[in-house]
């Protein structure tokens, strides 16, 4: 039996690394991906130290034809791929009426327009045989922040929401499922992104007091997650917006 590959964009650290890694152990072969090539040498490394096989690029999402370029580069053959995870994006903002329209162009460029990008690639590779696609949503897609100046942020992944539903639909035919997770806080590089190095710890201990579960994630949780919609066991799932958040969807803000 031909074993199947999984591409995971964003696949240089955090949940994109923890889904790699978890992708190998359960037979998939790993096209890993990133912006940092480095970085994404470095998760194959981690790949091949636990008996797996793939492949490692570097790929930056919003350059249609280095997207176009990598996915005509796969060995389809030896290894047809059957999976996609989106992890790629970047989170950065600030109040919405002092907002830089370059800031908000560039954060629907990587989170929406980049995911795009890579599933159209997915999906011309897919529909001969079918397969599963997992886009990585976001809690600010259904809810504003508390700590606010997340527009751009939660617009884009609004749109990965749609997206979720549309192709879910557009591509059952083909046997292609189409769901997103949408991971809670979560110990990663992307977490602080804007918060100063002097103020994590105090803002972890203010997030992990929020969380109904009264911690945050780490990103081998989120993982398990993704590789059971890319599964068969996930075989009659699509179009869902799995939450993995620790209940911080579920939780009202009102304590009276």
């Amino acid at each position: 039996m031909t074993t199947p590959a999984l591409f995971i964009t964003g696949a240089g650290s955090g949940i994109g690394r923890a889904v790699s890694l978890a992708a190998a152990r359960d037979g998939w072969y790993v096209h890993a991906a990133d912006i940092d090539h480095a970085a994404a040498a470095q998760t194959l490394e981690q790949v091949e130290q636990r008996g797996g096989h793939g492949t490692g690029h570097g790929l930056d999402v919003t350059d249609a034809a280095a997207v176009a370029q990598t996915f005509t580069a796969l060995d389809s053959a030896a290894a047809p791929l059957r999976g996609l995870f989106t992890a790629a994006g970047i989170d950065t903002g600030g109040a919405a009426h002092e907002l830089d329209p370059a800031v908000w162009r560039r954060v629907l460029e990587v989170n929406a327009t980049g995911t795009f990008l890579v599933v159209q690639r997915a999906l011309e590779a897919m529909m001969p045989g079918g397969g599963s696609i997992v886009l990585c949503g976001s809690p600010a897609a259904q809810v504003g922040f508390a700590a606010g100046g997340a527009t751009a942020y939660g617009a884009s992944k609004g749109a990965i929401s749609s997206m979720t539903r549309t192709l879910a639909v557009d591509y059952a035919p083909f046997g292609i499922r189409v769901n997103a997770i949408v991971p809670g806080p979560t110990e990663t590089p992307l977490m602080w992104a804007n918060v100063p190095p002097a103020e994590v710890d105090r803002m972890r201990d203010q997030v992990e007091r929020e969380v109904p579960l009264g911690r945050m994630a780490q990103p081998e949780e989120i993982a398990e997650s993704v590789l059971w919609l890319l599964s068969d066991r996930a075989s009659y799932t699509t179009g869902s917006l799995l939450p993995c958040d620790g209940g911080v969807l579920a939780k009202s803000s009102i304590s009276v």
